[in-house]
């Protein structure tokens, strides 16, 4: 199981090459950097473009460079433009003719939604410019507190390494 789709998550390989090349780079070449097809890379970089995080310029120099800086762009932002909205299960949304059968007496409905919205918290807490930052000698670029059982008097939190290497 995935969270991120492949786009989303090529999309963001793109936004780092974009982010690591300020003078803009060009679909062939993202795409022979990372060996991924042209044609996808292209495809990705016209919705990055539609959505506002990219601009492309025409001509020989032509290509495409980030439009707005990565302190600005959140990742859930990226993720949540390109793909459905992030939740955990079916019950985590507004849909209903999507949930399941049990929605109206799950026991677990509460506590999934519960990490739900805090996982959405910790995309929408992390910008481009932080998933980007190199991390020195395998340190993680973020830490995450998650409870190691169901909350209870005494318990203490486990730290939990996100996004690292």
């Amino acid at each position: 199981m995935t969270l991120l789709s492949r786009k989303s998550d090529y999309a963001l390989l793109i936004l780092l090459h974009l982010h690591q090349n300020p003078d803009g780079a060009c679909a062939r070449e993202i795409a022979e950097r990372y060996s991924l097809s042209r044609a996808f890379v292209a495809n990705i970089l016209k919705e990055l473009c539609h959505k506002g995080f990219v601009t492309s310029h025409r001509g020989v120099n032509g290509g495409y460079v980030l439009l707005r800086s990565a302190e600005e762009v959140r990742l859930a932002e990226v993720i949540s433009s390109l793909d459905d909205s992030f939740r955990l299960t079916n019950c985590n949304h507004d849909e209903p003719e999507d949930s399941c059968q049990l929605t109206n007496r799950c026991p677990i409905k509460a506590p999934m939604a519960n990490i739900n919205a805090r996982i959405v918290e910790l995309l929408n807490s992390v910008t481009l410019a932080e998933l980007f930052r190199p991390s020195s000698g395998g340190d993680s670029l973020l830490t995450v507190t998650v409870p190691t059982r169901t909350p209870s008097r005494g318990s203490s939190p486990a730290l939990v390494e996100a996004f690292g290497e």
